[in-house]
């Protein structure tokens, strides 16, 4: 008898609590210790307000994964659902713009975690902050360590991130009781009032929170490595939530652990925080005369960014994986290894890049700022997902939102939330990551990967040259010529109330449209 050869396949392995523990643990990093001191710079104590509404724009943007990808339940689905609606121009420039999130953030955290290292080896950070070339090397080691945890199967990336994850998320959590416990509860209403800055203090410190709420769109990006798909929509809002409650838990910390004196600062001039040389918390911990609390902190510096780190590998090779699926990149990326059932070849090319960037990091230590281009760039491809919302209710399809009402509003305060978020990363964050993704988008292009859909794709083209443009004449801009509430303003009223709807016109005929077929 002949035998059968059975295809290698992705493993429907992860579950419901697999999901939640990937999405809290893959966002929560060193971002939440260093943007707090910069929250409670511009608010005050009204930081814990500052955490809380950026909780509440980012839960617009989960619901619309959450509606997308009932529909289409694929992996790496964020960066394939404007293929249906809009073509493969869109869905280039789409998915683009999550590959440089995805890309960047590995090598980034690892080179996060050589910071932390540097406390116990002080030899891989130079005193202006950026890695040496021994920090460089070991950024490579890290890179190629978190290869194993992806490789072998996402049975091992849930059981390491089930480990390791609560391991982070306990220790982040008890840092930041430790913290409350020193108890300088004056800090609330002593210095200032809980809103030294008024209610502007508050908006005007979202912006800086924003980066910290990213890891929910990786969980969609697992979607045919999840046991049932049907619970990925309540594991996006308990992450959602997971994250809110422990960002707002150390903005309480931050208050109640500040001591005036111990940081050289005037008590209530909170403005001041901004000035902090090096980890906040680090600070902090240090003068609290616990010595017990600052090594905690030194160890979750290196922990956290660390768990971070594979978790983006491992996604974004499902980004690759995704790509290759709508013929951007080679067919061969689609290999899966029978083995291990994991995107081999997406994820090898994923370490490749990843050891690349933080090689030339010793070099070129300015590569650190291209964090918040990478992070800028994954909100410009997630904006395509508001105005498919609306289009595929127009056109009689619906996902998790029945009602056209709903939906419709879900979409226009998620539009207006991404949009302000890359307005407000300002200038050069967003030319840079903006005139990167057009560039690679051309160059595919005329290559003759993508030949459909370009009149499909110019309302999102002019989408990012209008947000580049707020970002230069902005109050984050090179010109400064309009201030930040009337720009936030104009920002959030152009985009819901011409880009949106202008959007939404320019969807393909049903005629024209690509079918969903699962797995393909």
């Amino acid at each position: 008898m002949t035998e059968v050869t059975r295809p290698a396949i992705l493993r429907r392995e992860l579950t419901k609590l697999d999901l939640i523990i990937i999405g809290v643990s893959g966002a929560v990093g060193t971002g939440v210790l260093f943007g707090t001191a910069g929250m409670a710079a511009l608010a005050g104590p009204g930081v814990i307000c500052a955490w809380l509404l950026g909780g509440l724009m980012y839960l617009t943007v989960g619901l619309t994964y959450i509606d997308l990808n009932a529909l289409y339940p694929e992996e790496g689905g964020p960066s394939r659902y404007s293929l249906y609606t809009y073509g493969p121009v869109t869905n280039m420039i789409n998915a683009l713009c999550d590959l440089l999130w995805y890309l960047f953030i590995p090598p980034i955290e690892a080179l996060g975690a050589v910071t932390g290292l540097n406390s116990f080896y002080p030899h891989l950070v130079n005193s202006s902050g950026d890695p040496t070339f021994l920090g460089s090397l070991a950024g490579i080691v890290l890179m190629i360590v978190f290869f194993p945890f992806n490789y072998f199967g996402i049975k091992t990336l849930s059981h390491s991130t089930n480990f390791l994850g609560v391991i982070k998320l306990a220790l982040y959590t008890f840092v930041a009781l430790g913290f409350v416990s020193l108890g300088h509860w004056v800090n609330f209403h002593g210095m200032g009032g809980f809103l030294p800055y008024g209610i502007g203090g508050i908006i005007a410190a979202v912006p800086l929170g924003m980066y910290a709420f990213g890891s929910l769109r990786v969980l969609p990006d697992f979607t045919e490595e999840v046991h049932d798909a049907r619970v990925i929509p309540s594991a996006i809002l308990w992450s959602l939530l997971g994250q809110t409650v422990l960002y707002a838990l150390f903005g309480v910390a931050l208050v109640a652990g500040l001591q005036w004196s111990g940081v050289h600062i005037l008590p209530g001039n909170w403005s001041s925080l901004a000035k902090l040389q090096g980890n906040p918390f680090v600070l902090l911990a240090s003068t609290s005369g616990r010595e017990w609390l600052l090594g905690f902190v030194l160890v979750i510096a290196i922990i956290g960014p660390f768990v971070t780190g594979y978790i983006y590998q491992g996604a974004g090779s499902r980004i690759v994986f995704a790509m290759a699926r709508s013929r951007i990149f080679n067919r061969r990326l689609l290999e899966i290894s029978k083995n291990h059932g994991i995107p081999a070849i997406s994820l090898l090319l994923t370490m490749i890049v990843g050891v690349i960037i933080a090689f030339i990091a010793a070099p070129l230590p300015s590569i650190y700022n291209l964090l918040g281009d990478a992070v800028v760039a994954g909100y410009l491809g997630f904006a395509v997902n508001p105005p498919i919302m609306i289009a595929l209710r127009i056109q009689g399809k619906s996902g998790c939102f029945t009602s056209k009402f709903l939906s419709t509003i879900v979409a226009g305060l998620a539009f207006i939330s991404a949009s302000l978020i890359v307005y407000w990363s300002g200038w050069p964050d967003v030319p840079y990551s903006a005139s990167l993704v057009l560039m690679l988008a051309s160059l595919i292009f005329f290559m003759g990967r993508v030949k459909r859909g370009l009149k499909n794709a110019i309302w999102y083209i002019g989408y990012i040259l209008f947000l580049t443009l707020m970002a230069y004449i902005g109050s984050e801009g090179a010109l400064q010529v309009v201030n930040f509430y009337w720009g936030s303003v104009l920002v959030a009223l152009v985009s819901v109330l011409v880009f949106l709807p202008w959007g939404v016109g320019s969807r393909q005929e049903v005629s024209e449209q690509v079918p969903f077929i699962p797995g393909q």
